[in-house]
């Protein structure tokens, strides 16, 4: 089969190894006579699943013992107000405006209590991430800092962990996480939908220190209480057990690949190439600031709609490159480059895009 070159924001690339593993799990799981997805999730087959999951997740980002890996569902956009439906209970949080899903997450944060947004890069465009520390002192009885670590809408990114002071630091790495070497234990909340490094749709990464439990709004519903899923293994209902299963596939393929180091080097050669075609033709123009560059997300622009409409779908139809329009709220073009992401599609990527620019300039 002739594989196309995917660039799609999400749900992203599998690697080969894992989708082979996937297909025999599928009819069979460790030999024991029956599929992954007919095996009931409180067997003990399925419970090595979740716990090498879980371990695997742990190790790659350097967690700590307090803190707790949950696998849930419903998404980053759950997340949005299961986090401050839990922790924020009436109080003030700080959230830092770098694009369309810090937005929606700010705005789901106010029902809950009051959110003070002392950056926002709106009226740029979304073009660059704050500075450290430029946003000043959080205000006096913040509970905690909310920041989106990776824009796929604005293909921006954090190069740094803000510094949260003596509030809680939570981060949504939706579209980054296990792409870079972390210290995990610096965050008190991470979260993020697998679909983009680490596994298909389905499942939401939730990674919580255990000291926040006791600070959790104890009358909400069952579902929605963080202290019910540690207690239940992230298995209060039931799981998605193939989405988990694939997770612990894809920690352990970073693992065979040289670890967290060894991916971030390759996703910075291959975003490298992209950018520097962009900086190297006048035809081009790169959509963010330099220093605020997403190595996940690469978003361009031809500065002319029309062209860069004939430049998406040409790429697509003449070279199989897909997934290159730009999201609709920004406009242009995008290409991700995710942890599966191949070298031969960037390099062919990169090829078309000079021709396009030879043709059209």
């Amino acid at each position: 089969m002739a594989r196309i070159h995917n660039f799609s924001a999400g749900p992203s690339l599998l690697p080969e190894s894992v989708i082979r593993e996937a297909q025999e799990a599928l009819w069979e799981l460790n030999g024991s006579g029956i599929g992954l997805c007919g095996s009931s999730h409180r067997w003990p087959l399925f419970e090595s699943v979740l716990a090498s999951a879980k371990a695997r997740m742990a190790k790659l980002l350097a967690l700590a013992d307090d803190q707790e890996v949950l696998f849930l569902q419903g998404g980053a956009q759950t997340q949005f107000f299961q986090v401050p439906m839990n922790l924020l209970r009436g109080g003030r949080a700080t959230y830092l405006d770098t694009g369309r899903w810090s937005t929606g997450a700010a705005a789901e944060a106010r029902r809950f209590g009051t959110v003070d947004v002392p950056f926002s890069g709106q009226d740029a465009g979304y073009n660059h991430v704050p500075a450290p520390n430029s946003w000043g002192p959080l205000p006096a009885g913040t509970k905690y800092l909310h920041y989106t670590s990776n824009n796929t809408v604005a293909g921006t990114q954090f190069d740094y962990v803000p510094d949260s002071g003596d509030a809680w630091l939570i981060c949504d790495m939706s579209s980054d996480i296990c792409s870079r070497p972390i210290d995990g234990s610096q965050f008190d909340l991470i979260y993020g939908g697998a679909q983009k490094n680490l596994g298909p749709s389905g499942v939401t990464v939730v990674i919580l220190r255990r000291g926040l439990l006791e600070h959790c709004d104890p009358e909400l519903p069952t579902m929605m209480r963080y202290g019910v899923q540690v207690t239940k293994d992230s298995m209060h209902n039931t799981p998605n057990t193939f989405g988990i299963f694939i997770v612990d596939r894809m920690c352990a393929w970073i693992e065979a690949q040289g670890g967290l180091a060894a991916i971030d080097a390759r996703n910075r050669v291959q975003a490298g190439k992209i950018y520097a075609a962009i900086d190297a033709s006048d035809f081009w123009s790169g959509r963010t600031q330099a220093q605020s560059r997403s190595l996940m997300n690469v978003a361009w622009t031809t500065g002319d709609a029309e062209l860069d409409t004939l430049f998406w779908q040409s790429a697509e139809a003449k070279a199989q490159l897909k997934g290159l329009k730009g999201h609709k709220a920004m406009g242009g073009l995008r290409a991700t480059i995710y942890n599966a992401q191949r070298d031969e599609s960037v390099d062919t990527l990169v090829e078309y895009m000079a021709e396009f620019a030879r043709t059209h300039g």
